[in-house]
């Protein structure tokens, strides 16, 4: 099992596994078979905790990873792809090629590669001499390309890099070229270049802001998490990369607020929720978004505001996983609870089984922070039950005739 969860009949069965049987026109408990009453999941947290202790003890018992083949460029194969590079010329593409090639080979062509004097300023200043006003050659942005595709390869090793990365962020111009690559590259180099700003962001509070205030840098993200093609993988790898980018970026309230004021950033993140081939993994990373921008007044107005949206948050919070769960269940908090708005509270009245569902999961083993925040939102439905009963008699009566 990846991801347990219980059924009403209390058997418990792999997601992926139980919700095949349930598409297949199934409506019984297999081990029991029962007719079920209600086809809702309840994670199992006490099992995936268990699930997980074993997985990590089988991992450490593991056996070693077999040595990689030693580097096939020379020292001075290297040094001479390096000059080449600095010409910006045709050939410059085919040498960063050639070098992405050998970096991907390894982690030990990685680390040969950073420890050549040079060859990371190369790289950087690639991106750097570009100035505001960059040329958008087929060749120039080419040449962008590959060179942020092979810093976000080797950026991503486990070497210590803060200095660097610093003095990156701080650099406009490189963020100009990567913006640049965001609207005009390819999708697998708009992919890296999302890719490359999360790893830059990652770095201090102060490199989120320099990142998310760059010029055109969060439109383009927000346009990346609604890439449509041919190729599903690709695009759901794009959709994916690019909410990574955001959710780091979105750690500033200063940049939440700049996503929120993007127009139609909200409904692109509920249409992501409400795509049915949306991956688990973007679902999770759409809800915890969402969960970010419901922190602040102006998100939480955004959510409520589009009719649609807090009943896809109600309905993926038992049919995805755990992690979506809880961040489902903090978002309704906020909008129901905290805020109070009458139309989110409907909305969540209205769905079936609403607050039995919440009370389900209130007596699952989530934590005590989601359990609490269940037992707010149960307080919050019992008020407008009541409130909406005394409304209805307190009109019945005016229409009585005696």
């Amino acid at each position: 099992m990846k991801s347990p969860v219980s059924l009403c009949t209390g058997v418990t069965y792999d997601r992926s596994s139980i919700q095949k049987w349930l598409d297949n026109g199934n409506n019984t408990c297999p081990a029991t078979m029962q007719v079920l009453h209600s086809q809702d999941f309840i994670p199992n947290h006490t099992l995936t905790r268990l699930i997980r202790t074993w997985s990590d003890s089988i991992q450490d018992h593991s056996s070693p990873t077999p040595v990689s083949a030693p580097p096939l460029l020379s020292h001075r194969q290297i040094q001479n792809l390096i000059k080449n590079i600095e010409k910006r010329d045709e050939n410059c593409v085919s040498c960063l090629r050639n070098l992405y090639d050998f970096a991907q080979d390894s982690s030990e062509n990685r680390k040969f590669l950073v420890n050549i004097d040079g060859f990371l300023d190369v790289l950087v200043g690639v991106l750097s001499n570009n100035g505001d006003v960059v040329d958008d050659s087929d060749l120039e942005i080419r040449i962008l390309e590959e060179t942020i595709i092979i810093l976000d390869l080797v950026l991503k090793e486990d070497n210590d890099y803060s200095e660097l990365i610093r003095s990156m962020v701080r650099n406009q111009d490189l963020l100009s070229s990567i913006a640049l690559v965001l609207r005009k590259g390819n999708l697998e180099s708009k992919i890296k270049s999302a890719s490359l700003l999360e790893i830059l962001a990652f770095q201090e509070p102060e490199s989120k802001l320099l990142i998310g205030e760059k010029d055109g840098i969060l439109f383009e993200l927000l346009r990346l998490i609604t890439t449509e093609g041919s190729d599903s993988s690709s695009s759901s790898t794009a959709i994916e990369t690019g909410l990574s980018c955001l959710i780091s970026l979105s750690m500033s309230r200063r940049i939440r607020l700049r996503i929120i004021r993007n127009r139609g950033s909200v409904q692109k993140l509920g249409t992501l929720l409400m795509n049915s081939e949306s991956r688990v993994a973007v679902i999770e990373k759409v809800l915890k978004l969402l969960e970010m921008i419901s922190a602040v007044t102006e998100g939480r107005t955004a959510i409520c505001d589009d009719p649609f949206i807090v009943k896809s948050i109600f309905q993926k919070m038992f049919k995805v996983s755990n992690a979506a769960t809880d961040h489902a269940v903090v978002i309704l908090w906020s909008v129901c609870y905290l805020y109070r708005d009458s139309k989110a509270q409907e909305s969540v009245m209205k769905s079936i089984n609403g607050p039995s569902k919440i009370l389900l999961l209130m007596q699952s083993n989530c934590s005590a922070s989601i359990r609490q925040m269940c037992g707010d939102l149960l307080k919050i439905f019992r008020v407008s039950s009541k409130s909406c009963l005394s409304s209805y008699d307190t009109k019945t009566t005016h229409i009585m005739p005696f």
